[in-house]
């Protein structure tokens, strides 16, 4: 299977992004045009709880795994184990999952958890980890963190246990605020989806979608998905012109935004601008930046658990699974 349709993605110009974020009624670039409640820290772009940290992806007051001697301790001989759920991943020595983070680059490789992210998510040091049979050991190298701590990377993906996993074989962090993923052994995403290990209604890995594609609803029709297969909404209290997010707050943890996607990154998407609708990015009060369609922000549902679900449609009479042209599927007329 090739590659995911991201490395497609790398090159934009600074003049197109300019064009983007001024289009859907919205001022300038850097705008907002929607409203924060004070003190509400912004949800994390993933599938967020109410103890969620700043540091996207991560959870609050987790405790160090017992034997992970906090951040440092090797990971060792490590091994590969065949689970149920989600096929072949990589563990450390005792054990223990590796995951990796959506929010870092394999190339060139850097690992943005830091400070209360790398708390919950101990860096595994590269020193003394070796390479089992099933890895390939050109695939190991490492990244220097910006404390000047040495990272274990596989293809360039630097490895993180999580520190709820307590004991050998759990995968307590596996798909964490959509970010996080346990290693497979190739330092790709394992993350199995409906219909035995496919994203539904595709045939592709769901680590393998673009940022933003279709699938095909039985219900529904064809409804937009995100990089890991799951359902996008657009929320009928929005406003698309002047585009403003009317989710803020407590709402963001129930529905992470679906942070930008370069029109490049999609497949089967109305992605074309003509300067006053289309595919945009909102510019949020809150400092996040959101992907819209036909200028209706974008949104994921904490309440999805894995590819192919839609646990939020017509929750309130207001969420709606978005079309690629950016209509609300399944809306009572």
């Amino acid at each position: 299977m090739k590659t995911s349709w991201r490395s497609a993605s790398l090159v934009a110009s600074a003049a197109a992004v300019l064009v983007l974020t001024t289009a859907c009624g919205q001022e300038d670039a850097g705008t907002s045009t929607g409203s924060q409640n004070v003190g509400a820290a912004p949800a994390a772009n993933g599938y967020g709880s109410a103890g969620a940290a700043a540091s996207p992806g991560t959870e609050t007051g987790a405790a160090a795994a017992p034997g992970q001697g906090a951040a440092a301790q090797s990971a060792g001989q490590l091994a590969v184990a065949d689970t149920d759920k989600l096929g072949e991943v990589v563990t450390d020595s005792a054990g223990m999952t590796l995951y990796r983070f959506d929010k870092d680059t394999a190339e060139p490789p850097k690992s943005t958890c830091d400070g209360d992210c790398a708390t919950a998510w101990p860096p595994v040091p590269s020193s003394g980890a070796a390479a089992p049979v099933g890895i390939d050991k050109s695939l190991l190298g490492e990244v220097t963190r910006t404390d000047g701590t040495k990272q274990l990377t596989i293809d360039g993906w630097p490895q993180y246990r999580f520190a709820k996993d307590t004991k050998a074989g759990e995968t307590k962090g596996q798909g964490v605020g959509g970010t996080w993923y346990a290693s497979a052994p190739t330092g790709k995403k394992a993350a199995a989806a409906a219909g035995g290990g496919e994203a539904a209604g595709g045939g592709e890995a769901a680590a393998d979608l673009p940022g933003l594609s279709t699938r095909n609803d039985p219900e529904l029709g064809e409804v937009v998905v995100d990089k890991n297969g799951m359902t996008v909404y657009r929320f009928e209290k929005d406003v698309p012109w002047p585009m403003k997010s009317n989710c803020i707050g407590a709402c963001l943890e129930k529905w992470p935004v679906v942070e930008p996607v370069d029109a490049a990154d999609t497949k089967g998407i109305d992605n074309k601008n003509d300067g006053k609708r289309g595919y945009v990015i909102n510019n949020r009060p809150d400092g996040l930046k959101q992907q819209s369609i036909d200028c209706w922000p974008l949104y994921t549902f904490a309440g999805d658990k894995k590819a192919g679900d839609t646990n939020g449609q017509g929750v309130g009479g207001t969420w709606y699974a978005i079309s690629p042209e950016g209509k609300p599927l399944g809306k009572p007329k």
